[in-house]
């Protein structure tokens, strides 16, 4: 209630993307103050064990995580682990540092709880993100590295651009994603064409396979694919023997502010591209859920879909900073009404 007060009558009257920049800051101070950073840890993460979920060979507390593009530069992680994420995705990194789109370029849309954002993947570089990715945890928490395109390399040198970020990015991530699906960097979607993504995949598996502790490897798609391109995206995961696929990015199909269309109304589509995937891979590798996750029914209907892992960002926007540590509670609670042992029992059990 109090944040929903402090959401209408102040946060919803400033710029969203300053909005935005002062909570990273915020948040990478309470990484840097260890006893207020463990305290928060120990009271909001989830601890519960009937919570823990396994996906390629990562432990994760619980099955609900960040998604990419809030953490653009990996500055605040734990800080936003100590607020009951059981993962943060970094990034999108890209391999040279770029300043993104000119602003603004962040957009809210109270009404239809969505957010519209044309960042262009805004970022210090793989290599600030990399120093910053050296740094001890002073709490425990998974972190995948999103990875994409710098916007001036074109086309014909994708697969190398990528190269590049995941050399330095891959052995410091506990999971590692290219994103071909972002619909701010001018024909970066075009990836998602098989004949394309088979190589740049393929470049980039020969790199986190060649880590220290072999770096899982996922790729993240649009909403916006067609179902015949979703099915061969399927099929392409399990030929490279991927780890995952990431299901879905933001979606171009809307009204209004040009940039791609977070929240409520990507429900549908990102629960259709899932349940698609799944139909196509079965468990053969881990699905994760993004797009419209809002509260505790969201997520238990994307597990019982068949996503192993689910992400949120624009339902924490509007949920407020417990949001994540709510969930996973009334998630912990619902699973003992249905009387499962671990809240891996329901993965796919609707599929």
């Amino acid at each position: 209630m109090m944040y929903r007060l402090l959401f209408t009558w102040v946060l919803r009257r400033l710029d969203a993307e300053t909005v935005h920049h002062r909570t990273v800051r915020a948040l990478a101070l309470l990484a840097r103050l260890p006893l207020l950073k463990r305290l928060l840890h120990r009271v909001l993460a989830p601890h519960d064990p009937i919570l823990r979920v396994s996906a390629f060979g990562v432990h994760f507390p619980g099955p609900l995580g960040l998604a990419a593009g809030f953490d653009k530069d990996a500055a605040c992680a734990e800080g936003i682990a100590a607020l009951g994420f059981s993962h943060v995705e970094v990034g999108t990194i890209t391999a040279h540092a770029q300043p993104g789109n000119p602003r603004p370029r962040l957009f809210r849309l109270v009404p239809e709880r969505a957010v519209v954002n044309r960042m262009g993947f805004n970022n210090a570089g793989a290599t600030a993100a990399a120093r910053r990715l050296r740094r001890t945890r002073g709490v425990p928490v998974v972190v995948g590295v999103n990875i994409g395109k710098t916007k001036v390399v074109p086309e014909s040198e994708a697969a190398a651009d990528y190269v590049a970020s995941a050399r330095k990015l891959a052995p410091l991530a506990d999971y590692l994603v290219v994103n071909v699906s972002s619909p701010n960097t001018p024909g970066l979607r075009d990836l998602q064409a098989v004949s394309l993504l088979r190589p740049l995949l393929t470049a980039v598996k020969e790199v986190a396979d060649g880590t220290p502790r072999r770096t899982p490897l996922l790729v993240k798609i649009a909403p916006d694919l067609a179902d015949e391109d979703v099915d061969a995206v399927a099929a392409l995961a399990l030929e490279l023997g991927l780890d995952g696929i990431i299901a879905t990015n933001t979606t171009i199909k809307h009204s209004g502010e040009t940039g791609g269309l977070s929240g409520r109304p990507l429900k549908a589509r990102s629960l259709e591209v899932l349940r698609r995937l799944r139909a196509k891979v079965g468990d053969r590798i881990v699905l994760v859920s993004v797009g419209g996750v809002e509260n505790v029914d969201d997520v238990w209907e994307r597990l019982l879909a068949g996503a192993t892992l689910v992400q949120g960002y624009t339902g924490w926007i509007y949920g407020g900073p417990l949001w994540a540590a709510r969930i996973h509670r009334q998630l912990a609670r619902r699973a003992r009404r249905h009387r499962v042992s671990t809240i891996t029992d329901i993965i796919g059990r609707t599929a």
